[in-house]
């Protein structure tokens, strides 16, 4: 009888555990990298395994407009880790890899995340990237942060997209309630080789 007693007081308690931290994890803590630590992400995730497999699952954001959800990350979590200025400064920078913002992230201390747009104002929803070893609780994570986005109202910004297809310069901005992404000439302050 004490055996079986033992044994469902272990089971109660591992079911206990196991529920305790699917609670915590269901408030998933989203720490946003800022742009002077993106060499220390760099660093401490150097040996990740990236994958986009666990954040493919569609939310609310999937289907929209990549300057709208720009538009509420910025409300959400304040400016981008890195915008194309930040791009320009890399030896190895090709017009290629030009994109408008990335958002880097640490959720719940240790789990990388990186989500960034792939075609600039022209696309819809965000490109994501994660820690295979995580693959399980990716599409937890993803949930998240569509619930934190959908929450919010649109908060001001203004960026520059280069188009390698068109040649082009784009400012891309979102002011007095307005999406717009206009063709410029080089941004004086932006050197592209």
């Amino acid at each position: 009888m004490k055996k079986i007693f033992l044994s469902a007081l272990i089971t109660a308690a591992l079911v206990f555990s196991s529920l305790t931290a699917t609670a915590q994890f269901e408030e998933a803590e989203f720490i946003k990298v800022s742009t002077q630590k993106a060499d220390w992400f760099d660093q401490r995730f150097s040996e990740i395994n990236w994958t986009g497999q666990g954040l493919n699952q569609q939310t609310a954001i999937d289907p929209m407009q990549t300057s709208e959800v720009r538009a509420l990350l910025q409300a959400e979590f304040g400016d981008p880790t890195l915008k194309i200025e930040d791009m320009l400064e890399k030896p190895n920078f090709r017009p290629g890899m030009a994109i408008q913002f990335e958002y880097r992230f640490v959720v719940n201390d240790s789990i990388p995340l990186i989500i960034l747009d792939v075609f600039g104002p022209f696309g819809r929803g965000l490109s994501y990237s994660g820690a295979s070893r995580y693959i399980d609780l990716m599409p937890q994570i993803k949930r998240t942060l569509a619930r934190r986005l959908t929450g919010q109202d649109p908060a001001e910004y203004k960026d520059y997209y280069y188009s390698a297809d068109k040649e082009k310069w784009y400012e891309v901005t979102y002011v007095d309630g307005k999406y717009s992404y206009e063709a410029i000439d080089q941004p004086e302050d932006l050197n592209m080789q």
